[in-house]
């Protein structure tokens, strides 16, 4: 076989090929390369760049709105009473009377004193829907009622119940001047009770021992799971009574004359706003615009109950709140 046949060379061309340059087909490969990270980055950093943008616009439209916030809650009253000019004045009370919560003592004085101090104010109007609560803090806010209205005997005060005023909120109700009421109120309750339970039967049923160390005989007194001490139910009866007794000589002060004599009154019963006129507990019926236009002659209502702090409403969309609330709503003493 000849020499023709069996040799080649690396570089050898053909009638139908070019020559290949290897370093070129390197660098073209090198450039391509760089060209898809330079696109690779150059779109991370837009992404970056509009990632910072958008944080940047998100917390300029919260300042914003923040701003706006603190803007009304620090001069709101002043300004919708500046535009408004001579208004009846309105504080809310709603849901249970208790420390923390919208309708205690302190939020409900707070707006009480308010609308007092406001010059352009013709009369208060205390609007009350609860069910009751806390006997202190019901006391707190009668006591302040009471002595806004020996300060500033110019202004009348009102309360006007919407759906339900008992108990605690009768307790604050009866230092108005007059109550007024929807025929279907449901208003009284003078009364006070104190809640508990047992689990002693359930405990021996399940074979569940119950230890309890104390220092005081009398420490651990209505332990739910222990039975009931005679001596210790006689004693918190004895409290209950004493806070009764409060409770009917503080109606009986805010009500006077206008009280019927009829001892189911003062029984913890509660009545609708038609038989509370006949009982002397409430005074007419009369929505909150019948007040102001009819009885304290300015039509014009401005708003004077505090609202709940902001940065309180986030605590209380992350379960802060209602914790704490359930606390409250399971203990204590109650005018409910």
């Amino acid at each position: 076989m000849s020499d023709e046949w069996t040799s080649t060379k690396p570089d050898s061309v053909t009638a139908d090929s070019k020559p290949v340059d290897s370093q070129k087909v390197t660098e073209d490969g090198q450039w391509e390369r760089e060209l898809v990270n330079r696109l690779a980055f150059a779109s991370l950093n837009e992404q970056r760049r509009t990632r910072r943008w958008g944080i940047f616009f998100k917390a300029l439209i919260f300042v914003y709105l923040f701003g706006i916030l603190f803007a009304f809650r620090s001069d709101g009253w002043e300004t919708v009473s500046a535009k408004v000019g001579r208004h009846t004045a309105l504080v809310e009370i709603s849901g249970i009377i208790a420390d923390g919560a919208d309708a205690s003592a302190d939020s409900v004085i707070t707006g009480l004193r308010a609308a007092f101090e406001d010059k352009k104010t013709a009369g208060v109007i205390v609007r009350i829907n609860s069910p009751g609560g806390s006997p202190v803090q019901s006391g707190y806010i009668n006591d302040e009622m009471r002595r806004l209205r020996e300060a500033n005997p110019d202004i009348p005060l009102y309360a006007v119940v919407t759906d339900v005023c008992a108990s605690g909120g009768y307790y604050i109700a009866v230092a108005a001047d007059k109550i007024y009421v929807d025929k279907a109120s449901i208003v009284g309750s003078i009364g006070v009770r104190m809640d508990s339970f047992g689990f002693v039967d359930a405990m021996e049923k399940l074979g569940i021992e119950r230890r309890l160390l104390t220092a005081g005989e009398h420490k651990g007194f209505l332990d739910p799971f222990l039975p009931s001490n005679p001596d210790d139910v006689e004693h918190v009866q004895g409290l209950l009574k004493e806070i009764h007794d409060q409770f009917i000589a503080t109606v009986k002060q805010g009500r006077g004359d206008r009280l019927k004599q009829d001892d189911r009154i003062f029984s913890g019963l509660v009545w609708s706003g038609e038989q509370g006129i006949e009982l002397g507990l409430v005074d007419g019926l009369g929505s909150s615009s019948y007040v102001a236009r009819e009885l304290i002659g300015e039509e014009d209502i401005v708003d004077f109950t505090p609202q709940p702090d902001f940065f309180e409403e986030i605590a209380k969309g992350m379960g802060t709140a209602m914790a704490s609330a359930l606390v409250k709503l399971t203990g204590g003493m109650n005018l409910r």
